[in-house]
């Protein structure tokens, strides 16, 4: 498990998904620093504010599998999070649409329901809810994906009704670079991957059978032994759960690189076909210079050549100058 540091949370919930083994793996994380838990809260609702409005709810599904998660091992993440949960909640429904409210009132009921907290705390933050701005009009809820340069461009012409300045030479140059660029850090990116970790492959390897097996735990007999195990299977699970949620944001990163290629294969493509077809125009235009230059040769060398003409003047007196016709004597 790494160590804790205010850097390292901040990657990890920039890196934070919607998917339960995103946030289940960074929880247990969180839990396993629990005695950073008043930092750790400072910078979750720091990042909160800063997350786009499609992440935010997120974010409160992290806190919720906290709070739930680590109250049999201490209440500091309960009332870390009850000094900031009024403000999140009221900052994620200002935010959100309609929809994003009744997922935010489903997991104060649920909260009730198990008294994380107390009533009137949470009919605190449901008015939080309400009081926040008016809802905006539900939209389908897309999966966030990484767009690419080419992608944001298109979109934003679009929008300005630009179409043809995007497709100019340059435009086009830029982007294809864009994209190179982008498919190169991707690839690059996937040489550091969860699957290729054998150091960590190595240390789940080596875990004792005693965490894998129920059957040998009847062959404890005493308490120490049992604390003992119960600290490796902690460890275990953390260790596995990291990896896991690894492993699974490099099938993502996978996913998106082959959809890049995909993209990158397509203009390649269609700037193949521009590229043929301008090597066509100038075939065409050499096959005209080079008939010019051919009917041009030809021409000269049906010209009669002056430097072979007989001497006309050879032996013939010179013609009198003006002064000679016009003098008296």
């Amino acid at each position: 498990m790494s160590s804790f540091s205010e850097s390292a949370l901040e990657k990890k919930l920039t890196e934070l998904s919607s998917s339960q083994q995103s946030v289940q793996t960074l929880s247990l994380w969180i839990i396993h620093h629990r005695k950073h838990s008043a930092l750790i809260v400072k910078v979750w609702h720091r990042e909160l504010k800063k997350a786009k409005s499609t992440r935010k709810l997120t974010f409160l599904y992290l806190a919720n599998d906290v709070i739930q998660n680590s109250k049999k091992k201490g209440p500091e993440f309960t009332k870390d999070f009850e000094t900031v949960l009024v403000d999140a909640c009221s900052h994620v429904a200002s935010e959100g649409d309609g929809n994003c409210k009744k997922h935010m009132e489903r997991l104060l009921n649920i909260w009730k329901e198990r008294s994380l907290y107390r009533a009137d705390f949470i009919q605190q933050l449901k008015l939080a809810i309400e009081d926040s701005n008016s809802p905006r009009p539900s939209v389908e809820e897309k999966k966030p994906v990484k767009r690419s340069y080419q992608k944001i461009q298109e979109e934003e012409d679009d929008e300005d009704d630009d179409y043809r300045s995007h497709n100019s030479p340059r435009n086009t140059s830029a982007t294809a670079t864009q994209l190179t660029e982008e498919l190169v850090k991707a690839l690059q990116d996937l040489e550091n991957a969860a699957s290729g970790d054998a150091a960590v492959r190595q240390r789940i390897a080596s875990l004792p059978q005693e965490v894998q097996d129920v059957s040998l735990l009847e062959k404890i007999t005493d308490k120490d032994a049992a604390d003992k195990l119960s600290k490796t299977v902690d460890e275990a699970c953390l260790l596995l759960a990291e990896y896991n949620g690894r492993l699974a944001a490099e099938l993502e990163d996978r996913r998106q690189l082959a959809r890049m290629l995909t993209e990158y294969i397509g203009s390649q493509r269609e700037a193949l076909m521009e590229r043929e077809k301008k090597l066509e125009e100038y075939k065409q235009k050499l096959a005209r210079v080079t008939q010019v230059r051919k009917e041009l040769k030809s021409h000269i060398q049906s010209l009669p050549d002056l430097s072979l003409l007989p001497n006309v003047t050879g032996g013939l007196a010179p013609l009198p100058s003006a002064g000679d016709l016009f003098s008296t004597d």
